[in-house]
C-alpha cells in the first residue's frame, strides 16, 4: 500500500459516497437525506421519467426532514445533559470566588 497516494482525486467520489451514505448515530439519518431530501443511490438512470415534485413539495419535505433531525439531536443533547449532571458533584465556592458571583 502506498503511504502517500497520488491518485486520491480518483477516490474522492467514493469517499464522499461512503460518508454521505452512512446513517448519523443520533439522527439515524443519512447525511445525503438531510441535505438533499432523498436517498443516495449508486447507479440508476438519471434520465428516468417520473413524477417531479414541485419546489413547494420539496421545501415541505425538507422542512420535515430537518425537524426530525433537529428533534433527534435535541433529545440526545438532553440525555447527555442528564447523564453529565447526574454524575456531577457540587463544588464549594471559596471567599474570593463567592464575592465575584
Amino acid at each position: 500500500m502506498k503511504h502517500r497516494q497520488k491518485d486520491w482525486p480518483e477516490w474522492l467520489a467514493s469517499a464522499e459516497f461512503a460518508v454521505n451514505n452512512k446513517a448519523h448515530t443520533v439522527t439515524k439519518m443519512l447525511s445525503f437525506m438531510a441535505n438533499y431530501g432523498r436517498e443516495l443511490k449508486m447507479g440508476g438512470d438519471i434520465r428516468k421519467k417520473g413524477k417531479i415534485e414541485s419546489a413547494m413539495e420539496f421545501a415541505e419535505r425538507m422542512k420535515k426532514v430537518h425537524e426530525e433531525a433537529g428533534a433527534a439531536l435535541r433529545r440526545t443533547q438532553e440525555e447527555m445533559k442528564r447523564y453529565v449532571n447526574h454524575s456531577r458533584k457540587e463544588t464549594k465556592v471559596h471567599g474570593s470566588q463567592q464575592e465575584r458571583n
